[in-house]
């Protein structure tokens, strides 16, 4: 199945576009949407830090996602950097 995920932030430097099309299992969670932006980091983005990934959060339109929530066919999710400023 395939979802599509939302970059924002330090993601950003890594794509030109804000969208990322991605296939998952069947029956995928937000775990398997995370190893497959992984997946996708490691063969398209050079330079990309696993530990960006690690410390973002995974989101709905409505709510930030925990790793073993239900993903179904066709979501559209973002995944949101951790931030910081003054």
């Amino acid at each position: 199945m395939q979802v599509s995920v939302q970059l924002f932030g330090a993601f950003r430097q890594y794509q030109s576009e804000a969208q990322l099309q991605l296939d998952v299992p069947c029956n995928a969670t937000v775990r398997d949407v995370r190893q497959a932006i992984a997946n996708h980091a490691a063969a398209h983005w050079p330079g990309f830090s696993v530990g960006l990934l690690q410390a973002s959060a995974l989101a709905t339109e409505d709510a930030i996602l925990d790793a073993a929530a239900s993903v179904s066919d066709g979501a559209r999710l973002a995944v949101l950097p951790p931030v910081s400023g003054g």
